[in-house]
């Protein structure tokens, strides 16, 4: 089996971030993607856009423009991360477009599997420690193994029904989500209107009076690579937030330098809250907790008990009036980002503890569920990441 520089089989260019001091720029029909496009893709493929372009911005970014059926590939934030266009479509420079020109040597979707595999890889060449980011050139020099175009096909059909019970799976769990937030509007309202007249409070009036209860990440060459160890104290960071299972990943440190970051550290109960692209995504750490600290990608909320409880917050911070708040306060042409003083001021209505209390007992049933669902997505995922690494071994075909 050969191998082959990507740039030899394939085109790329990123996209381009028209001028936000131009806001009628954005009151287009083009589909412009960002990262946060491709990480809420479902099932791997960007069917639209959250935000959409006129003709006037294209020409701006110098009509940067792709057809239906390019390859995304993220290379800011979250590095490595794919998704293949339905629809044409711009994108904004954090995003690379791939398309084949040697197209009876390589198949795409091959390729985006591909991709999967050598994520980690492409995540050590990364620069930058609040915003990793590689290069089109690092990605142009990489080599990929080529078997037949037939054999190609037939991995990549293998690995589509694999990923077919995975997305399945997913999108069960999705379904428990929503019907936790059905529950919500119907004891709460929703989170914008307030209905039911309840007092507004700004998170930071929610967590807990001791030093340090809302903090971010440590800065910048705080937490470099180099740090890294085997084992010791935990990092966590955006993946185990997206993924809701903070038991996920295997990056540490050791002792001495969780305790020069120890106001970065984690504890029981603590809401963890993605900053970067992914901002709705939120976890509570579970009382069975490796000991560590956020990266910088995180932020944490310790909440005052007394009069609010973990699970609420989490689900209140993930209904629809407070993700319309941080949206309209994020910032970030590459990417969505909200900082430690956005979340602060964000304003909820706060219900007695009583009815979270009464919610949180109704909520169970369906956490029952959902922790099933779980654990089948975690067989789905076991058996898709089995087939992936054995796919690029030439061990399927």
């Amino acid at each position: 089996m050969r191998n082959m520089a990507l740039k030899d089989l394939c085109i790329m260019k990123s996209g381009g971030t028209p001028s936000r001091k131009n806001p009628s720029f954005y009151e287009g029909e083009i589909p412009w993607a960002k990262i946060s496009d491709l990480e809420f893709s479902p099932d791997g493929y960007i069917h639209d856009t959250k935000e959409h372009i006129t003709q006037e911005a294209l020409a701006s970014i110098n009509n940067r423009f792709f057809d239906a059926g390019t390859l995304f590939l993220a290379m800011y934030g979250s590095v490595g991360k794919t998704g293949i266009s339905k629809i044409p479509m711009t994108t904004n420079q954090a995003i690379l477009g791939i398309n084949i020109k040697e197209k009876d040597l390589l198949d795409i979707d091959y390729l985006k599997y591909w991709f999967k595999t050598i994520k980690q890889r492409l995540l050590n060449r990364a620069v930058g420690a609040a915003l990793p980011n590689i290069s089109l050139t690092i990605v142009k020099e990489l080599k990929i193994p080529l078997p037949t175009l037939d054999q190609q096909k037939k991995i990549a059909a293998i690995l589509d029904a694999a990923d077919a019970y995975r997305q399945k799976t997913k999108a069960l769990i999705a379904k428990y989500d929503e019907l936790t937030q059905s529950l919500f509007l119907d004891m709460f309202g929703d989170t914008w209107t307030n209905p039911m007249g309840w007092d507004f409070y700004l998170v930071e009036d929610l967590a807990a009076k001791e030093k340090h209860s809302i903090k971010a990440g440590p800065f910048g060459s705080s937490l470099k690579k180099e740090y890294y160890v085997e084992s010791g104290y935990k990092i966590y960071g955006q993946e185990q937030v997206i993924k809701d299972d903070l038991s996920f990943g295997d990056y540490y440190i050791d002792e001495s330098k969780f305790l020069s970051l120890k106001n970065c550290k984690v504890k029981e109960g603590d809401i963890l809250i993605s900053l970067v692209g992914t901002y709705g995504k939120i976890a509570i750490v579970p009382e069975n907790y490796e000991q560590g600290i956020i990266n910088p990608r995180l932020m944490k909320i310790t909440p005052n008990q007394e009069i609010i409880r973990p699970d609420f917050l989490k689900t209140l911070l993930r209904s629809s009036g407070v993700l319309l708040q941080t949206k309209n306060k994020s910032r970030g042409g590459t990417m969505d980002i909200v900082n430690v003083g956005i979340m602060r001021k964000i304003k909820v209505p706060l219900p007695p503890l009583e009815l979270q209390n009464q919610f949180a007992e109704r909520v169970q049933a369906i956490e029952a569920q959902k922790t099933k669902a779980q654990a089948s997505l975690a067989q789905a995922e076991d058996l898709f990441n089995s087939l992936l690494q054995r796919a690029f071994k030439g061990e399927l075909v």
